[in-house]
């Protein structure tokens, strides 16, 4: 996966009272978190208040398209912690009703038993397992009981069976080998990927299916027994990387089918399918050399559909949507109109289109693809948002919709693309905080191309006035800047604070044509960088931007931008933030876990000295030019980060004091690639503002 997905990972959810059913949100459970009254003084975005705002998961239509559930999560800043419950909705907007209520994490919340019931995972006993219960909030069961946590599951069509999720161990323990120290907490390591994200790897998610009946398993079989292999793949796969056949008589999934160092070098994934029956096993993907994953069958079983990446090694090529005709073996390449990533699909319900999610010019919507060979993607959906997913409801869509000034709401719509909004969890909230005006740009790069950026103006912006921007640097490198909503790199509570926003849509980014994305492998000292340069220049020409107040903050690949950036400005900025960024090359591409990236956007290893791409990237190492550094800087980092390790915020921070040049350093021994718990939230934000005013107000 990408350094840095920042906004694809919501926590799972929970709330005590459905926006918009009229409660006062007050909990007596005493464990539950409920859903925050919380009142602003200013109408100022403010990190207390992000917490505060409920999170929508999961969204389910029922069968006869009539009712929408969807869980929500809650966050106690006092408690440190969340708790997630289901919620029904009509799809008229009516009847918005609490289902579950209690101090567990609910989730995957989906429709069975042709609409009667709903099921979902809760850890009411310590143990995560399937539950159901009626959509009135009556009768909640245990469907399973399980040895082990059930992280996902799916029931087939005709109701019989049981698919689901469970990790099976893969790797001896050091009390495996010797009983006789128990506490020893040494780890042997013998291969490659031995840690992942922010685990050490002892462990591999298998797909598991049961015969079903009355609330009890049995036949309980591992489809990948005695194998080491993953599926869905870590770190962030879920049941999208599973489906069962239309027949309930097969299994399809995605799977890599390699470990140590061939795993940590290759990002060839296959789509499988499993015939119950036989108990044998087809790879439908053997001759594409990239990632395959998440396949859908057609409503009829005559079609399967997946998303292709083509070539090994590269995880940010263009994500195709792919289909294949089981009964004459024709393959095409559905997407191919579209010159962005497929993101997300469904299949009509009728099976005669595929609608997908995809990101252009920096907004992600709903596009119809007919399913017939050489048919055109049709955009469904416009506006400045983005559509986080996709669900039918007879003839209409029900999706999540967000942008950079509203998190994710529940939306219909229409087959003209008419959005009519059908939640409102965070109206309470929102009601009291202005927020300040989005403007897309286009400016003249370098080069003389046309690139998007976003600008964000603080609210109640003063045109006669004065103020401080800061540039925004997306991490990825390859992940869009589109009309994201983030609860920490938010540009709203950075215009809330009286600065002025500029988030360039440099090289890299998906959105833009193949060409504008793959410009930055092999050159993250190059183009990228002088697309920043052009951006936050553009800006300081403004009258109402003060040239000599400029920040520039970033992290993953953000955090190598300030970090290269910090040797290279020229002067032009007074304050820089790096969270979680790369500042040794060299050391990079050894400690990260998932080599393919290092290998394909860094152009090789740093001692192939014959390799000139390798070598011109890692000649601009941001810790080469430390000897340039002399602006204050900010440096953050979370010690379970294995994509990036931490030592590289210390590194940057150490070289910074010896260089004589003002630094702070944020650590968090508890935190990964993000900041996840409210309290390291509500620190960080203030870490931020504070230090950003300190060089840029004060």
């Amino acid at each position: 996966m990408k350094y840095a997905n920042l906004l694809t990972m919501s926590m799972a959810v929970a709330v005590a009272s459905c926006a918009g059913a009229g409660g006062d949100g007050a909990s007596t459970d005493a464990g539950l978190i409920g859903k925050s009254d919380i009142r602003l003084d200013e109408r100022r975005l403010t990190p207390e208040a992000l917490w505060a705002m409920g999170r929508i998961g999961d969204v389910a239509v029922s069968p006869d398209g009539r009712q929408v559930a969807y869980s929500v999560t809650y966050y106690s800043v006092e408690q440190n912690a969340s708790n997630s419950d289901i919620f029904i909705i009509n799809t008229d907007g009516t009847g918005a009703r609490q289902l579950t209520s209690t101090p567990r994490h609910e989730s995957g919340v989906c429709w069975i038993k042709d609409g009667g019931k709903l099921a979902f995972l809760s850890n009411d006993e310590g143990s995560s397992q399937v539950y159901e219960i009626n959509p009135d909030g009556t009768g909640r069961r245990k469907l399973t009981d399980y040895d082990g946590d059930i992280e996902g599951f799916a029931f087939s069509p005709d109701g019989r069976k049981l698919l689901f999720v469970a990790q099976v161990k893969t790797v001896e323990s050091t009390a495996d080998k010797y009983p006789d120290l128990p506490k020893a907490t040494g780890v042997i390591v013998k291969d490659l990927m031995y840690k992942h994200w922010d685990e050490w790897v002892t462990s591999a998610p298998h797909p598991f299916v049961a015969d079903y009946a009355d609330g009890k398993l049995s036949n309980v079989t591992d489809i990948l027994e005695g194998q080491p292999y993953e599926s869905p793949m870590k770190p962030f796969g879920g049941m999208e990387q599973l489906a069962w056949s239309p027949s309930s008589d097969k299994v399809a999934y995605t799977c890599r089918k390699k470990t140590g160092l061939a795993y940590a070098l290759s990002t060839n994934s296959d789509i499988y399918v499993y015939d119950l029956a036989s108990k044998q096993t087809v790879n439908l993907t053997e001759d594409n050399e990239g990632y395959d994953t998440n396949p859908q069958y057609s409503p009829d079983g005559r079609y399967i559909a997946w998303q292709s990446m083509e070539r090994d090694g590269y995880e940010a090529d263009l994500n195709r949507l792919m289909v294949l005709d089981l009964t004459t073996g024709e393959r095409r390449f559905a997407s191919q109109s579209f010159e962005s990533n497929v993101d997300a699909f469904e299949w009509a319900p009728d099976g005669t289109a595929l609608y997908f999610l995809g990101v252009w010019h920096g907004e992600s919507h709903i596009y119809r693809l007919p399913n017939i060979p050489g048919a055109k993607a049709e955009k469904v959906t416009s506006g400045m948002c983005d559509y986080a997913s996709i669900a039918f409801a007879g003839d209409k869509l029900v999706a999540k919709r967000h942008s950079m000034s509203c998190p994710d709401e529940i939306y219909m719509v229409a087959s003209d693309g008419t959005a009519s909004q059908l939640t409102e969890e965070n109206k309470h909230i929102l009601d009291q905080i202005d927020m300040g005006k989005v403007e897309a740009r286009w400016m003249k790069t370098t080069d003389g191309k046309d690139m998007l950026t976003w600008v964000v103006y603080p609210p109640q912006f003063d045109p006669a006035k004065k103020y401080p921007a800061l540039l925004y640097c997306e991490g990825g490198p390859q992940t869009a800047l589109s009309q994201f909503w983030s609860y920490r790199w938010n540009l709203q509570i950075m215009a809330a604070h009286g600065y002025i926003v500029v988030a360039p849509c440099r090289r890299g980014m998906p959105g833009f044509g193949v060409e504008w994305n793959e410009e930055i492998s092999g050159d993250y000292g190059g183009q990228c960088m002088r697309d920043y340069m052009t951006a936050i220049d553009a800006m300081a020409r403004e009258p109402f931007v003060d040239a000599d107040r400029l920040g520039c903050v970033g992290a993953s690949f953000g955090g190598f931008s300030v970090y290269w950036l910090a040797g290279h400005h020229d002067g032009r900025f007074k304050a820089f933030i790096a969270h979680d960024g790369i500042f040794n090359m060299e050391m990079q591409y050894l400690e990260t876990e998932e080599k393919w990236f290092a290998n394909w956007d860094m152009g090789g290893a740093y001692w192939d000295r014959g390799n000139a791409v390798a070598m011109r990237t890692f000649a601009n190492s941001p810790h080469k030019f430390v000897d340039r550094w002399d602006t204050p800087i900010l440096c953050i980092h979370g010690e379970k980060d294995f994509r990036i390790l931490a030592n590289q915020a210390m590194a940057a921070f150490d070289a910074a004091i010896m260089r004589g040049v003002p630094a702070e350093l944020l650590i968090y021994p508890d935190e990964n690639h993000w900041v996840l718990q409210p309290q390291n939230g509500i620190l960080w934000q203030r870490t931020f503002f504070e230090w950003l005013d300190k060089w840029l107000k004060d």
